[in-house]
């Protein structure tokens, strides 16, 4: 079967913004426009097509990134032949991804595997938390990536002052490309500066396209913007700079052909404007997904590491090039069981075949390929690269792992995770709940890399942790409506951790002699403290056999499984660089056993004598309110420990920025809605770790003795 459109032509993207900003509305209208769904799904009614879960649709956001594919014409022909439909049809392959900071998974690993990025911001709102925590995810992916300022039609809405926060919070690199005509309940459509023309929208689906003269009121301010945007294009090929500077005017093809490259250099980026929920500036939007966003093509060539060799390798976007694909999520579906979405960065993937899946080092068959639109699926052959699709019923692939060629084998980069912040006790409510919840919580524990199930080692108890309140209580309602699994869940706890602050040397010794074969491992480590979020590292001295090789990893085995335990509370200990540079063994009583429990004490000892503290996590919190309760407010979150970092305004409201611990924030969204008579509104994402206070810190440790 042939590959029906050609590589250049399939565009990977991911929708990413704050909670909010309407990415799932901006979803909706690209499928309706591009003829995927005939009716418009709207989330204030809980009908739309990419918020698929029961959840979902009774909260009215995004939990688990929603994959879809769709087609799209560019709307504006500039020659005769480019009205040619199919041949210049563009498959768009779009990933929803969650504005919810608990989900913050969901978008790391969707970034990890596009190729560029729709990020929409609020007309009213601008740049939110959120949206700073998405855009620097992007950054450190390389994702190009266009802007969509959205909800100009709202009350409140300003282009302007939205896009300011834009160039102040995130990037200088920003170039308008559509201004809006109108704003509030005006909002009419909007100016195209490439073209310099009107684009109105009207009737209820904002089907009626009208292309027009700029509105002689606007002519002047949209002859200034163009000029601005010229400039800033120009700046980025010297051979276009030289004509502009000569007064001559760039045709709209070369000003396209040098934005495009720019963009996909991550050097400029365009920024459109509309209203989703209006049907107004999505088809312009769609035109510059088209037009500046990357084919897999025209990115470099994925890079990854040989497993056998240790060597760097690449494999570029070819369908003739060896296999090589990265299982970006995992998805119970009740239909089908587990999907596993992967996209593909080279080679063909066919249904009947085998492929090794390097990371679990075991071979899996490929039973069947789909392509999915949100929660429907089509079952294909093939998929080829630059593709994405979920595969049915693999046995041993987790998120993260690199499918490839058995014999061209290759492991690409994995996605890194951040550590849960919160945990919490749960416990069935029946003995037949008892099988029903190990089974749940793992399926779960599978699909969600940031989700942790542990079991308290003195209580027996079982310990979920998540990235926040709501995260967790979305598990929960999961395992009781997917799994038919009732559970008594206990309160929110902080994920405490502990760290060293100063170095220490330490000696481990185990020695037993108890008749017949004894026990003799002998260690020396130094420990020292690392940077806040550096975690633990492990590093081997040994020269000379002094401790032979097949016993060091029974060393670090039993300095780490001590570090997880910790020594004040029995929080993780973390943030520290353990070296093993000396020790003893014995010829017949040494063992790998007697060497794990000899590591386990040095470090034990070495890190009570490295003066130890209590690190928690602190947050990142933004809340606005009305003017007259800024004072109760910045008062009651100074009264949580919390350090204002700055107040803001956001059109009639004010807006606080400020860190605060998690521990302090427990139950705040009642005490905001009873402090400012519901009128404030709050959001709050992990920040850092930081150490305790010492009086706080003994109020912990005393609960957990």
């Amino acid at each position: 079967m042939a590959r029906d459109y050609p590589i250049e032509k399939v565009r990977n993207i991911g929708i990413i913004a704050h909670i909010d900003a309407g990415k799932t509305t901006v979803t909706e209208r690209v499928l309706f426009y591009t003829g995927i769904s005939h009716k418009i799904g709207e989330v204030h009614e809980g009908a739309a097509i990419m918020d698929w879960m029961e959840q979902e649709r009774e909260r009215g956001i995004t939990i688990t990134s929603a994959a879809t594919t769709c087609f799209w014409t560019p709307s504006y022909a500039e020659a005769a032949d480019e009205r040619e439909p199919k041949q210049h049809e563009y498959r768009i392959n779009i990933i929803d991804t969650p504005g919810h900071v608990d989900f913050t998974a969901e978008v790391e690993r969707s970034l990890r595997v596009l190729d560029g990025g729709v990020v929409v911001f609020d007309g009213v709102a601008g740049v939110e938390p959120q949206s700073e925590t998405v855009w620097h995810q992007a950054d450190k992916y390389h994702v190009p990536r266009i802007c969509f300022i959205n909800k100009l039609d709202r009350t409140g809405a300003n282009f302007e002052k939205s896009l300011f926060s834009i160039t102040e919070r995130l990037t200088q690199d920003t170039v308008v490309l559509t201004l809006p005509i109108g704003l509030e309940g005006a909002f009419s459509g909007v100016v195209d500066l490439l073209r310099m023309r009107a684009i109105t929208f009207d009737g209820a689906l904002g089907e009626h396209v009208t292309l027009g003269d700029i509105p002689q009121a606007m002519e002047e301010e949209a002859g200034a913007w163009r000029k601005k945007m010229i400039e800033k294009v120009a700046e980025h090929d010297d051979a276009l700079l030289e004509r502009y500077l000569d007064g001559k005017e760039p045709s709209i093809a070369e000003l396209k052909g040098v934005l495009r490259r720019a963009c996909i250099a991550n050097k400029l980026v365009p920024v459109f404007c509309g209203s989703a929920l209006k049907n107004k500036g999505v088809q312009l939007l769609l035109d510059g997904v088209v037009d500046f966003l990357p084919a897999a093509t025209d990115l470099p060539p994925v890079v990854g590491t040989n497993p056998k060799t240790g060597e760097t390798e690449e494999r570029p976007p070819a369908d003739d090039a060896p296999f090589s694909a990265l299982v970006f999520k995992l998805q119970t579906d009740s239909y089908v069981g587990q999907l596993a979405y992967f996209r593909v960065y080279s080679g063909t993937l066919s249904t009947g075949s085998y492929v090794l899946n390097v990371s679990a080092d075991k071979k899996e068959r490929i039973g069947r390929i789909l392509r999915m639109h949100a929660n429907h699926r089509e079952e294909i052959k093939e998929v080829y690269a630059g593709g994405i699709g979920a595969i049915v019923g693999l046995k041993t692939t987790r998120t993260g792992d690199t499918l490839c060629d058995e014999q061209h084998p290759i492991v690409l980069e994995r996605i890194e995770f951040p550590q849960p912040v919160i945990s919490l006790r749960i416990e069935p409510k029946t003995k037949a709940d008892q099988e029903k919840m190990g089974m749940a919580l793992r399926r779960l524990a599978d699909e969600d890399p940031t989700f942790v199930i542990k079991s308290d080692p003195e209580t027996l108890d079982v310990v979920i942790s998540g990235m926040g309140e709501l995260h967790l209580e979305v598990l929960v309602d999961r395992m009781r409506r997917e799994f038919h699994v009732e559970a008594n869940v206990g309160r929110p706890q902080v994920a405490y951790r502990e760290t060293i602050t100063q170095e220490s040397e330490a000696e481990g010794k185990y020695i037993k002699q108890s008749g017949g074969r004894g026990q003799y491992g002998h260690v020396k480590i130094k420990i020292a403290p690392l940077e806040r979020g550096a975690g633990f590292e492990f590093v081997n001295k040994i020269r000379g056999g002094i401790i032979p090789q097949e016993f060091i990893p029974a060393v670090e085995k039993g300095i780490r499984e001590a570090a997880e335990r910790g020594i004040l509370g029995g929080f993780p200990l973390v943030d520290l660089r353990v070296m093993l540079y000396d020790g003893s063994f014995h010829d017949v009583d040494s063992s790998e056993a007697a060497f794990k429990i000899a590591g386990s004490l040095a470090l034990q000892d070495g890190a009570r004598r490295a003066r130890p503290i209590l690190l928690e996590p602190v947050m990142k919190v933004e809340v606005i309110m009305p003017e007259h309760f800024l004072g109760d407010v910045t008062g009651d979150l100074s009264g949580k420990r919390g350090r204002i970092e700055q107040l803001g305004e956001r059109g009639m409201l004010k807006v606080i920025d400020a860190l605060v611990p998690l521990a302090e924030m427990f139950g705040y969204a009642t005490t905001l809605r009873s402090m400012t008579e519901g009128r404030g509104i709050y959001t709050m994402e992990f920040s850092h770790y930081e150490p305790v206070p010492q009086n706080v810190a003994g109020t912990i440790l005393e609960g957990k003795s």
